[in-house]
């Protein structure tokens, strides 16, 4: 666990010394986020947050490889190195896409390649879970073309729901924490390796999250721009695609309860619960008015939130509370009593609800001020 906890604080040291280094090239550049008629922010931001991310997660990684116990692990440090040269790609496009708001296609084409390279360097599925409990083992063509599918859904899903100031780092550190608590204190139970490369990136992309959060909270002072959206969903689908080449499956599938085997499925999907939400939404709203789902609109979850009246720091708060009710209650109910678990989580529930829905005078003068790649980002191709 030292290890874990020196990792994640190297990870959130580094983006935060750099991100004011990505700041001012950014205004040299001339990367900043400039406003539109669908944002909320006010003014021109420096984008390069998600350059100070990788920056973050790469000497995070380097440290970890040579540690005298996550460093002593072959399948880690090789992994490990898949990550960064993925993570360096989808970076590499999203530092273009905000600076010359590249087509849509070209952004996919770029995802694809993200993911390809980590295929490439093992980090694939080699078996997934099935409700009834046990385990479907596909073969290479199959397990490549589901990890680039799961690797392209949660890129996009991150981009689309990065609206504002510190709600998608926000959301993905509360989510990549949970992961993290689980996989780790699910190989101590089970008497399992605790050197994961599932475990090793969640830390790091909680500790990235972390550090950038300290220049993006509501004023934001940067944001973290296509470069960071797009990193941040890789890095939380890869920890979910390598904890499945990594896991003792049988060691968990023993017994009736399937719900031990589906975890390393389910609860990915609840930590990125809200982004996969407006991500189908968006989807399902756009084709049923006959639109391209790939145009730009202002009706994401966090656009709602601000029309009912909750201020900029309300919204944020509130998705981050419907984010650690999904990860950490999935979380619970899978290591703690289920009864009382499942208890709590639905009082957290239905709390959370009511303070979502709960009447708000509408004060249209307080929403201002968030992200720029608001709407997006990731496929609209429209900056």
């Amino acid at each position: 666990m030292r290890e874990y906890l020196l990792v994640l604080l190297i990870a959130a040291g580094t983006t935060y010394l750099l991100a004011g280094l990505c700041r001012r090239i950014a205004v040299r550049m001339g990367a900043l986020a400039k406003v539109r008629t669908r944002d909320v922010h006010t003014e021109p931001i420096p984008y390069f947050g998600g350059v100070a991310m990788f920056g973050g997660l790469a000497v995070a990684l380097l440290v970890a490889t040579n540690m005298p116990f996550l460093g002593r692990f072959a399948t880690v440090a090789h992994d490990a190195s898949a990550v960064v040269w993925a993570s360096l790609i989808i970076c590499a496009i999203g530092v273009l896409d905000d600076m010359y708001d590249m087509p849509a296609i070209v952004k996919l084409g770029g995802q694809v390649l993200a993911a390809g390279v980590a295929v490439l360097g093992g980090v694939r599925f080699f078996w997934i879970p099935l409700p009834n409990g046990g385990l479907f083992s596909p073969d290479d063509i199959t397990a490549i073309a589901v990890t680039v599918i799961v690797i392209v859904v949660c890129v996009n899903a991150v981009n689309f729901v990065d609206g504002l100031d510190g709600l998608a780092a926000g959301v993905v550190a509360i989510g990549s924490g949970a992961f993290f608590s689980y996989t780790y204190v699910l190989a101590y139970d089970q008497q399992l390796v605790r050197a994961t490369t599932a475990s090793l990136i969640t830390v790091a992309t909680c500790g990235i999250a972390i550090g950038f959060l300290f220049h993006n909270f509501h004023p934001a002072k940067m944001f973290m721009g296509d470069s960071g959206s797009m990193l941040l969903g890789l890095l939380m689908a890869l920890s979910t695609v390598s904890f499945t080449g990594q896991l003792d499956h049988a060691a968990l599938s023993e017994g009736t309860d399937a719900v031990p085997v589906l975890l390393p499925i389910l609860l990915p999907v609840a930590a990125l619960a809200l982004p996969l939400l407006d991500l189908l939404l968006a989807w399902l709203r756009r084709t049923w008015n006959g639109q391209s789902p790939f145009t730009a609109d202002k009706q994401h979850l966090h656009h709602r939130l601000l029309a009912r009246g909750h201020s900029h720091w309300r919204a944020v708060l509130l998705m981050y509370a419907w984010t650690a009710v999904l990860s950490v209650g999935v979380v619970a109910i899978s290591l703690q009593h289920r009864s009382a678990a499942v208890w709590v989580v639905a009082v957290a529930v239905v709390l959370v609800g009511v303070l979502t829905l709960w009447p708000v005078r509408m004060a249209p003068s307080r929403i201002g001020g968030a992200e720029a790649d608001v709407v997006d980002r990731g496929l609209d191709g429209d900056g």
